[in-house]
């Protein structure tokens, strides 16, 4: 007997848009079939539980009924592809999608649909090496933020690659969980809770994507070993970057600007490096606290923020690497030499910041003489400065990261007119604001 690849005994099938024809057409392929789905609009839901394709060629449409999935995935080796994909039901236990791929099914790809108006957008449920790319996923506004479900849903699925998806509305764009070695890369998430929600994965990347307008760009937790390379957080309303119990990761080239709160919030994170990032225009460019310790911050920006550093602690922490530091907008300073370093330390921090921070009733006496001499004191005896960051070897020009146009227009359309004053949305609570 000869064994013939899949390739050579697939057959091309086209699919009419009457009752009944998609489920029909899904029980008679044999493996490695394409269905070609006629323009217009197809009953569902459907399950697919064998190597075949499902291509809508970006005119066809599957209409759930309003309840579960829309199109449930149980085998292996599956295309959906270029399908309008909506009406799934609105349950958080069974977690609703408008593409669901279940522990059995491996080796998915999801690409060039529009997954529009399901609670869930694509929800992979322990599925392994899915590939979801390519999509625009909108989700519901119908409920309060917290009440609607995630663009993208990823939950024990190793090998993972989510890249180039467009993702609005809903509560999370990418909510990922105990799940290792993924790949999300690309993608653009606007009017949403957290841009990325990340807990407990490993030795994944996080690469080139785009937040803008959400409560917070990217929360990065219980995780290590992951790269975060050239991201986006603008405009968001609570903070850019977050690394609570995030260690040995890199976080490189990534851009916060215009975070109502702060750029970057590290909270027992280890071990990290973090460098070459630029934070522009937040209330706080970074919050470092609870003993995050052997972090390597070098060649970063700070730029134009309300308070560049808030580290409230009595040790003191050096802030450069190998002969390099940081570039800080409100150090005026020469460099005589002409190496690119500053000629004189900088300490982002003074005793009464550290004050401020520890008794906020006493910024009633910012304007007293005894502040000003407090000030005066440290400025010209310098052992009287308290524990905190330094920076030996200060950089005299900033990291420059470009913002496309496209992306700049949305982030001032965010900033105009952001969603948490349009629709009902809660606080993004900080369980750390104490620290």
């Amino acid at each position: 007997m000869i064994a013939l690849p899949l390739q050579v005994l697939a057959a091309i099938q086209s699919v009419p848009s009457v009752d009944g024809a998609l489920i029909s057409a899904i029980a008679g392929s044999a493996p490695g079939d394409v269905l070609l789905l006629d323009p217009g609009s197809h009953l569902g839901p459907i399950e697919l539980d064998k190597p075949i394709t499902i291509d809508g060629q970006g005119q066809a449409t599957i209409k759930g009924n309003d309840a579960g999935s829309v199109i449930s995935v149980t085998g292996m080796d599956i295309t959906i592809r270029g399908l309008n994909i909506s009406g799934s039901g609105s349950s958080h236990e069974t977690i609703d999608s408008g593409v669901q791929l279940h522990r059995t099914a491996a080796r998915i790809v999801v690409e060039d649909n529009r997954i529009l108006g399901n609670l869930y957008g694509v929800d992979i449920h322990g599925a392994k090496n899915a590939t979801v790319r390519g999509n625009t996923i909108i989700g519901r506004r119908d409920h309060r933020m917290n009440s609607r479900g995630n663009g993208i849903y990823v939950w024990n699925a190793a090998g993972t690659m989510v890249e180039n998806n467009d993702i609005q509305y809903g509560r999370d764009g990418i909510f990922v969980n105990t799940s290792n070695r993924g790949v999300f890369r690309g993608n653009l998430m606007r009017d949403l809770r957290f841009a990325v929600h990340y807990m407990y994965a490993h030795d994944s990347e996080i690469s080139e994507n785009i937040s803008v307008g959400n409560h917070l760009g990217f929360a990065l937790m219980y995780s290590d070993r992951i790269t975060v390379r050239d991201n986006m957080s603008l405009a968001d309303r609570d903070q850019g970057l977050m690394l609570n119990y995030t260690n040995k990761s890199d976080l490189i080239g990534n851009l916060v600007h215009g975070a109502g709160g702060k750029c970057l919030f590290i909270y027992n994170a280890h071990r990290n490096l973090i460098g070459d990032n630029r934070f522009e225009g937040c209330e706080i460019g970074i919050h470092f606290t609870a003993g995050s310790e052997r972090n390597a911050m070098v060649g970063n920006a700070f730029i134009a923020n309300q308070n560049q550093v808030k580290y409230v602690g009595t040790r003191e922490v050096e802030w450069s690497f190998d002969g390099r530091g940081n570039f800080w907008s409100d150090h005026p300073v020469f460099d005589l030499d002409g190496n690119g370093i500053a000629d004189s330390r900088f300490r982002p921090n003074d005793l009464m910041d550290h004050i401020l921070w520890s008794q906020p009733a006493a910024g009633m006496l910012l304007g007293s003489p005894a502040v000003q001499l407090i000030r005066w004191s440290q400025a010209h005896f310098p052992a009287t400065l308290p524990g905190g960051v330094v920076d030996s070897f200060p950089l005299m020009k900033p990291i420059d990261i470009s913002v496309p146009d496209k992306i700049a227009a949305l982030e001032k359309a965010a900033r105009a007119n952001p969603v948490w004053l349009r629709e009902r949305t809660e606080n993004v609570s900080d369980p750390f604001a104490r620290h």
